[in-house]
């Protein structure tokens, strides 16, 4: 088997901004394998609070493929630890087996896939930015709204007031205190907030026993993958998965399949990406009540083969971009 890694760097249409971080471009890496006259590609964007950059991908995938002869994706979960570099091997290698074996994803894992509708996400900003970001996302009726400590109560209700009939979730990237959850949770009630994702840093959750909020709680950032899962549960409804974070669609099936069967809902999310990246997370989106997609939405432009995106649906991915 030939592999190789590669960087991809892509133009977003404007900055994005979340709490602590503006995203610039995607910086991301692709990994593709052949064997046989089949090729499969993956790809991994980086999980920046993490410091797992393009740089960082690209010499860890670099290494581990000059060390590792007999690439498989059960070998690669045991010698490697989940992160985004393990997420672009492990998805060119789903997508190496099902071309070899002339088979869709669907097929592979019995699923009759069904057109998934995105959220949009509106980015940190004034809340008349906001409102008119909003506004802007009228094809999408699912909106994501990325908020941090400062005058969120009121940038939500420019937006619900652009957006009457929307259905918004809100993501606090670790931005609150448990004070200003408490807080703020009083006012979201009012404007039918569907979801609040991360609103505590990452290794508060226990914080969260005594929440008495009636809007579902989701965990991003607090639970990368199975192994935290068991620690975090108890304190949220929700569980996002990210494929970088679980170190690919291996480990984001086993999250999935452990969080459904304690009965949590499941939100598939990216950390921006092309097509390509947004393609394996589809499969997880099969089973997801929050789909959270939208990162070619944000590119000046997307990969060949791309996701088409109408009024909020999202076309099933093509073999000819993965899977």
């Amino acid at each position: 088997m030939e592999a190789k890694v590669e960087p991809l760097t892509l133009p977003l249409k404007k900055p994005f901004a979340i709490t602590g971080h503006v995203f610039e471009s995607l910086q991301g890496v692709v990994v593709t394998v052949q064997e046989s006259g089949f090729t499969g590609r993956g790809e991994a964007d980086g999980v920046y609070y993490l410091g797992q950059d393009q740089q960082w991908m690209l010499e860890t995938i670099q290494e581990f493929l000059s060390n590792e002869k007999n690439l498989d994706r059960k070998a690669l979960q045991e010698s490697m630890p989940a992160n985004a570099a393990r997420n672009a091997i492990d998805c060119a290698l789903w997508d190496l087996e099902l071309k070899t074996q002339g088979v869709s994803i669907w097929q592979k894992l019995e699923i009759q896939p069904r057109v998934l509708q995105t959220v949009a996400t509106v980015g940190i900003a004034s809340p008349e930015e906001m409102a008119e970001q909003a506004s802007n996302y009228s094809d999408f009726q699912n909106l994501k709204i990325k908020l941090d400590d400062n005058e969120p109560v009121i940038a939500l209700e420019k937006i619900r007031k652009a957006r009457p009939h929307a259905k918004l979730i809100i993501d606090v990237n670790q931005g609150w205190s448990m004070e200003m959850l408490k807080e703020f949770t009083r006012h979201l009630e009012k404007l039918e907030i569907s979801m609040i994702e991360q609103p505590l840093p990452r290794g508060e959750d226990e914080r969260l026993i005594d929440y008495k909020g009636e809007i579902p709680l989701g965990a991003d950032e607090s639970c990368l993958h199975t192994g935290e899962y068991e620690a975090i549960k108890r304190f949220y409804q929700v569980i996002n998965i990210k494929l970088d974070k679980t170190g690919g669609l291996t480990e984001a099936i086993r999250l999935a399949r452990t969080a459904r069967a304690d009965k949590k809902s499941i939100m598939v999310g990216n950390m921006t990406g092309s097509s390509l990246a947004m393609a394996p997370a589809y499969v997880i989106g099969q089973w997801s009540e929050f789909v959270d997609i939208d990162g070619p939405v944000l590119l000046a432009r997307d990969v060949r083969n791309g996701l088409k995106y109408n009024s909020g649906g999202v076309s099933i991915p093509s073999p000819a971009l993965w899977g």
